[in-house]
């Protein structure tokens, strides 16, 4: 396959489009105000104080143990689709498991609260699991000089697609009717579960279709969980000897424990900190309503934001980029940790958003460039999804011990805003030129 095929990089692109419901549906819109409604009936907190954890809690822990469930075997499995060249069929496995775990949610209920929150794990490591694979073949359908454009295409496709069904599905929830559902024991909201199940299978046969399926002719030989894990060892060699590599990798951990917390927690922290005033005059908290608006206004500038930073680093460098980036998160911290009203909010939406889509779209680009001339993108990119979920965990464990600690959620504003001061020192240390990899003995 040559590199810069416009079918094949479509069909890539496609990917994002079909898996980032997940995101929006599931972890931050509907299932989480779903879950709240279920687990906050009275009987149900009976049920859960036999088990002294609070229903949030639970929620959070099994969003973790995917995240972990992920990072301990990821490794692993990305060095078995290196060496024997299957990485579309891992690809493959984790988005079928994420999108039947989302629809099982449709069973979603007190009485199989275990079950569920089963699914909510295996649906976050299906998720996070195939984007290991699914990252690491940018580098083999493009020249690294479209990278970021790339990149900033597929999270393009991903947040106009998951907004296009989150609306859909906020339709099958206000006004059930008009899709003949019958509006009784949650029942709108249950079905949205599997459409984003059937969106995200779906959609995702347009990138099977056209991704390679060995790239390099690799074939199965031997022991292929002993081939897996050599091949993982020489790239973690390969990887410590490389500088720009290895420290960009550690300024992207630190800024990831900030973004993905802003992301995970922005709505929880709205919930409580932002106010409104109703109809009446009265002041009140921010409707879930508004919340939903906000969230929506997060996925449609990031289309822009995700453009803009490819800009950003054609005049700047990518790391550049990121710094300007890294420095626009901070004043945003600043600014959250003083607003109170939710026209204030919004505006803040606006600007998460800007920025949270050029961070992501080129976080993963620049590392695609920097990595070495290499056929094990895999391996590599396991590590760099591993310190993802690693540093989604710690962040959102910040979050909460801060809150533990202080009794002031605010405070949490600036541990999140640390992160990005400490990301930005971090990136100021990244070489800007290549640094020769050190081959490593296999």
């Amino acid at each position: 396959m040559v590199k810069g095929d416009k079918r094949v990089i479509r069909g890539w692109t496609m990917y994002d489009w079909a898996n980032s419901v997940y995101s929006l549906t599931i972890t931050s819109a509907v299932f989480p105000i779903f879950y709240a409604a279920v687990t906050h009936r009275d009987e149900a907190d009976l049920v859960l104080d036999t088990y002294g954890i609070p229903a949030q809690s639970l929620y959070s822990y099994a969003l973790s143990a995917g995240f972990l469930l992920v990072a301990l075997i990821s490794p692993i499995l990305s060095g078995i689709a290196d060496s024997t060249g299957q990485k579309k069929s891992f690809l493959k496995a984790f988005c079928y498991l994420g999108a039947a775990s989302c629809a099982g949610l449709f069973f979603f209920s007190m009485e199989d609260l275990w079950l569920g929150l089963l699914l909510v794990m295996l649906a976050c490591a299906g998720f996070s699991g195939s984007l290991i694979f699914y990252d690491a073949f940018l580098p083999e359908i493009a020249e690294k000089k479209d990278h970021d454009r790339i990149s900033a295409r597929g999270y393009t496709m991903g947040y106009i697609g998951s907004v296009l069904l989150l609306i859909i599905n906020l339709a099958m929830v206000m006004k059930p009717g008009l899709f003949g559902i019958p509006d009784r024991d949650g029942l709108p909201a249950r079905i949205t579960f599997i459409t984003v199940g059937l969106w995200w299978a779906g959609f995702a046969q347009l990138a099977f279709r056209v991704l390679p399926e060995d790239q390099y002719g690799r074939k199965p030989q031997g022991n292929i969980i002993a081939n897996g894990y050599r091949e993982l060892r020489k790239v973690w060699k390969e990887l410590q000897s490389t500088k720009r590599l290895n420290s960009y990798l550690m300024a992207f951990f630190v800024l990831n424990m900030g973004i993905q917390t802003v992301m995970y927690l922005a709505v929880t922290y709205a919930k409580e900190e932002i106010k409104d005033v109703d109809a009446n005059g009265a002041v009140v908290a921010i409707s879930d309503a508004s919340l939903i608006i906000s969230i929506l206004l997060i996925q449609l500038v990031a289309v822009v934001g995700a453009f803009l930073f490819v800009w950003l680093s054609k005049r700047f460098g990518n790391i550049g980029a990121l710094m300007i980036g890294a420095s626009v998160w901070v004043l945003l911290c600043v600014a959250a940790y003083s607003i109170q009203w939710a026209h204030e909010f919004y505006l803040l939406a606006c600007g998460v958003g800007l920025v949270m889509g050029g961070s992501q779209a080129l976080s993963r680009s620049t590392y695609s460039k920097f990595l070495p001339e290499t056929i094990d993108h895999a391996s590599y990119f396991s590590f760099y999804d591993v310190s993802f979920y690693v540093s989604t965990v710690l962040g959102t464990f910040a979050y909460g011990l801060v809150y533990q600690l202080t009794g002031d959620l605010r405070n949490t504003v600036i541990i999140i805003g640390s992160f990005f001061v400490v990301g930005l020192i971090l990136l100021l240390m990244v070489p800007r030129r290549e640094v020769a990899v050190v081959k490593a003995e296999e």
